[in-house]
């Protein structure tokens, strides 16, 4: 039995078995499944390159497939690449998935009216080279980041990253995103990075930034930490360019649950103790695989959804029909109860096949994503620009 050989194929049948069957929960199990499913979905094409092809090349050009367990490894890396085809057309087809979702939400013809100028700067095509070639590097030259910077008095909990291009045009649309881990873990510089690196290429400003976390802190203080963030960025931000009377929220899994309730509360006063003055409010809301239910062992008032008023703010959610972590009938329940009541544009994304955390790398499916979150953002911006009658 060729050793070095069957390790890789192995590791691509695992994460491909668990792709395609994600088990739900956070036992130890689910834990191995997610990990190992979640690189496999989202990186499919890596997966079958440095794990299936080259090791069965290598293998054949050193003479290891002379024995009947040589064959049977070549065999598994079979039967895995045709699983990662499955998880790979499931990818390639996200696009046209998404782009029926921005129809039912913002409208037919929706496309035609945004502004031209920044229509011009939306995205036409994916970047292939960087989805099939560098789907983990994250930066991009012309993006500059300003790390650790303080909004609080919680030390490092309380710092954010700014990012910017090196330009640094005047007038930035600004973009804040927090980062998930349950509201126990995760830093900021972690998730939804080919995001923040695209819109801040084209001129946005971005900001990336940790809260405060459990056991020590519970709702509302990472609330307050977002709010806290907005502050300072009507505060600050115009020191890197950016014009935050257009500032959207967005957020990755337990991110995401706060910057609903920050876009669901604007001005709140109980959220916002010592700066119950601050502007809060945002633009929109940006919805990434997240938790949508009450907080641990609190009432439903914890929940965005108890927070839905006619006059919320314009919000795209996207998640995965996969997800192991949160069922996808929780997020279509809370899109549902939000068409229902918001006056606003609300934009449903169901990805096939995605996994919870869809947002880490470049791939087919998050870049897809990203440009819809950019022309999402652009309607939402050219109306702005034309006042309602």
């Amino acid at each position: 039995m060729p050793v070095g050989y069957l390790v890789p194929v192995a590791l691509a049948a695992i994460g491909t078995l668990f792709a395609l069957r994600p088990l739900p929960g956070w036992s130890a199990l689910g834990r191995v499944s997610y990990f190992f499913g979640l690189a496999a979905n989202e990186l499919p094409f890596a997966a079958f390159f440095w794990l299936l092809l080259a090791p069965t090349a290598l293998a054949f050009a050193e003479g290891d497939i002379r024995t009947a367990g040589g064959w049977a490894v070549v065999a598994l890396a079979a039967v895995t690449t045709i699983g990662l085809t499955v998880i790979a057309c499931r990818g390639l087809g996200e696009r046209a998935r998404i782009r029926r979702a921005m129809d039912a939400g913002l409208g037919a013809g929706w496309r035609a009216a945004i502004d031209a100028d920044l229509a011009a700067g939306l995205r036409r095509r994916p970047p292939w080279a960087r989805i099939l070639f560098l789907p983990i590097l994250k930066r991009r030259m012309d993006v500059r980041r300003v790390a650790d910077l303080s909004y609080g008095d919680a030390g490092r909990r309380n710092l954010l990253d700014v990012y910017h291009h090196r330009s640094r045009p005047s007038g930035a649309p600004v973009l804040i995103h927090l980062h998930g881990g349950g509201y126990t873990g995760g830093h900021k510089n972690s998730q939804s990075l080919p995001l923040l690196y695209r819109l801040a290429g084209q001129g946005w400003v971005c900001v990336s930034a940790n809260y405060r976390l459990r056991p020590r802190f519970q709702h509302p203080d990472h609330l307050i930490d977002l709010k806290k963030i907005i502050a300072w960025v009507r505060e600050h931000g115009h020191e890197y360019g950016a014009d935050p009377s257009t500032l959207f929220v967005a957020g990755s899994s337990a991110g995401g649950h706060m910057a609903a309730l920050a876009a669901l509360t604007p001005n709140d006063p109980a959220f916002q103790p010592g700066f119950e003055q601050a502007d809060t409010s945002v633009t929109g809301a940006i919805y990434l695989n997240g938790w949508y239910g009450s907080y641990f062992g609190q009432g439903p008032e914890s929940s965005p959804l108890a927070h839905i008023t006619a006059d919320a703010p314009p919000f795209l959610v996207a998640h995965g029909d996969l997800d192991p972590l949160v069922p996808v009938a929780e997020a279509r329940h809370f899109a549902d109860q939000l068409r229902r009541t918001s006056a606003s544009p609300v934009v449903y994304a169901e990805l096939r096949g995605g996994n919870h955390a869809f947002d880490l790398y470049h791939s087919v499916r998050f870049e897809a994503l990203v440009d819809a979150v950019e022309a999402f953002t652009a309607r939402v911006r050219s109306q702005q620009r034309t006042p309602r009658p």
